[in-house]
């Protein structure tokens, strides 16, 4: 009899299909068979000997609220007996209201969102490690009503480890091999991979809460390794190893599998080439598509040198909020006159994903914080400036030993790229102004690269939250244009003024931690001497103003953490959650921000005071 690995794990849910990603210990017919009679089924692929299908469901009604078992070769596998949770359920987007931009009955959607989260079990966590935020959200969500559910869970990066294994996982690769060799403690293969996943997502809170709730995952440098793609140099002396190669074509092949592939549509994947290569070389009973992935994984890994190959980056429409994940780790340009954190031409797809009009929100995941405290982007810029030469070559090797040293990687230190997405923002927040000459109540024109919907220039969106992870902290900034509450306008016409809210909502991690000297470095990164010292590096280096300006509206707040967005309408709220450790010694989500993003109250602030719990930081 066939058994269920990992999952079921519910990815993509739109208005009437989902798809449901399983992992099996042999090759069967995965079947998902919800309420109503609907059902669907799917062989299972190999890939080095682990077995895989994703499966496809239509017909489903918009707004519906649907159970659903998992059976493999016609037994059923899931829900397993002793869950105490729920059913699985499968909760399609309803039917959009009528009407355009925030017209009246809008459903809402709630979108939440976090990364890093170091997986191990409870006997064997750091007593330093407050309790896992998905865990916590997983026991919570049976005691809310189901319309207070995310209807997206954004896991922007960081979930698994490479190269910080448990105790556990730790044990199992000695008794593979000698710890002593590289890549000694981390992990190597692509079955180690598998092992990383399968700690992570077989954790029985985990494992429901993902199987009931759709998720969306980009990567970030620990899926992979730290640092992963810093600089031109860093992947030399990567490449000069003797373990190397194996480590990145078997990352990027396990995140294709367990993470990436979820992440498409039922129409992306119809057209996937690679999905449709993989399906054929590993189907039936001695097929393996390992070989197909490794070069996949091999074309993607090229990109670092300027070659478009794969793209990871993808778009969901959530109703009329529109996301955009895009890759910041894996295609970045790493050529020191040419660095980018994003390729051109994924700069371009990003610009036509934000043109087509039909949302009033976008949301923009990049594991990675665009907006950084003012002291920490002014260093990453001055020391990109210095490892280019920009102050003469002496320089130029001990700001390399800098940027890696002190995770010197953000958006900040790919200046060309951080410019050009700040424009790019600016230009989707701005409404196009009438031409001078235009009558007073004239229609305006579309701004460049925004299609405006039929009959209609479509206004800008409500908000645009950029949403990142990294970081271990969670904060809120926003942003404005450097010239005083003004961005040029196209034409001869007078210049316009953005009217999104344009947001920085970062949070992180999920679990793990940050040490105490870190923190403070945090709190004093986003104080007016910081800022002053900032400055004055950015004037060392002769480093370009910059598009936009931000202050910091919330935190920075520290703990294992989630954020919740929910937009309905054109309106907008926020919530910050902490894991912490009730009185009972249960685990509960406390708020710790919770306000509004849209409206004249748009100022976030911290919630009321609760008691501190046990290792709680002190208030910023």
């Amino acid at each position: 009899m066939a058994e269920l690995v990992v999952g079921p794990l519910l990815r993509y849910v739109d208005g009437s299909s989902a798809t449901v990603w399983a992992e099996t210990d042999r090759p069967c017919t995965v079947r998902v068979r919800c309420g109503g009679g609907i059902q669907a089924a799917e062989p299972t692929w190999c890939v080095a000997g682990h077995h895989f299908a994703l499966v496809v469901v239509d017909g489903l009604a918009p707004g519906s609220v649907s159970t659903y078992n998992v059976e493999l070769d016609g037994d059923v596998v899931w829900p397993v007996p002793d869950v105490t949770h729920p059913p699985s359920t499968i909760r399609t987007l309803p039917a959009p209201a009528p009407g355009g931009p925030g017209a009246a009955g809008t459903p809402a959607v709630r979108v939440a969102f976090g990364s890093c989260r170091w997986a191990s079990p409870p006997s064997v966590v750091d007593g330093r490690l407050e309790p896992d935020a998905l865990d916590t959200l997983a026991a919570t969500l049976p005691e809310l009503p189901r319309q207070e559910w995310p209807d997206a869970l954004l896991l922007l990066g960081d979930q698994v480890y490479a190269d910080e294994v448990s105790a556990l996982t730790r044990a199992w690769l000695a008794e593979r091999r000698d710890l002593n060799q590289p890549p000694w403690d981390q992990v190597a293969d692509f079955e180690e991979y598998t092992r990383l996943y399968h700690e992570s997502w077989q954790d029985p809170e985990i494992r429901w809460l993902l199987s009931t709730v759709p998720s969306a995952m980009v990567c970030d440098d620990h899926d992979v390794i730290d640092d992963w793609n810093t600089s031109a140099s860093w992947r030399d002396d990567m490449r000069a190893t003797d373990w190397w190669e194996e480590r990145i074509l078997s990352g990027l092949a396990s995140y294709w599998v367990y993470q990436h592939l979820g992440n498409l549509s039922p129409a992306e994947l119809a057209a996937d080439e690679v999905y449709a290569a993989v399906r054929r070389a590993g189907g039936g009973p001695r097929g393996d598509a390992a070989a197909v992935l490794r070069e996949h994984a091999r074309r993607a890994d090229a990109e670092t040198d300027g070659r478009r190959a794969v793209r990871w980056s993808y778009r969901r429409d959530l109703g009329r909020v529109r996301v955009l994940m895009v890759d910041s780790r894996a295609g970045r340009v790493l050529q020191e006159d040419r660095r980018a954190m994003i390729s051109d031409d994924e700069l371009d797809w990003l610009a036509a994903q934000a043109a087509e009009p039909g949302y009033d929100h976008l949301l923009l995941g990049t594991s990675l914080p665009w907006l950084l405290p003012h002291a920490v982007h002014d260093l990453e810029g001055w020391n990109e400036a210095l490892a280019s030469g920009a102050r003469g070559r002496r320089a130029v090797r001990w700001s390399e030993r800098l940027r890696r040293a002190g995770d010197l990687e953000h958006w900040a230190a790919f200046r060309r790229s951080f410019h050009a997405l700040s424009a790019l923002l600016l230009d989707i927040a701005t409404p196009a102004p009438a031409p001078a000459d235009a009558p007073r109540d004239a229609a305006p024109v579309p701004v460049p690269g925004r299609t405006p919907a039929p009959g209609r220039a479509e206004p800008p969106p409500a908000t645009i939250c950029v949403l990142s992870g990294d970081v271990h902290h969670a904060y809120l900034a926003e942003a404005h244009p450097s010239a005083p509450g003004t961005t040029p306008g196209p034409g001869s016409g007078t210049v316009a003024r953005p009217s999104s809210r344009l947001v920085q909502l970062t949070c992180s991690p999920v679990h793990n931690a940050v040490p105490a000297v870190i923190r403070l470095g945090f709190r004093i990164g986003w104080g007016r001497a910081a800022r002053r010292f900032g400055r004055a590096l950015a004037r060392h280096a002769r480093l370009p103003a910059s598009p936009v300006t931000w202050e910091k509206t919330a935190g920075p707040y520290f703990g294992n953490q989630l954020m919740t967005l929910t937009l309905s309408g054109r309106n907008a709220t926020v919530l910050l959650q902490r894991a912490v450790t009730g009185p009972d010694g249960k685990a509960l989500l406390r708020t710790v921000v919770s306000a509004p993003l849209t409206g004249p109250t748009a100022t976030p602030a911290p919630a009321p005071p609760t008691p501190r719990a046990p290792g709680d930081p002190l208030p910023s």
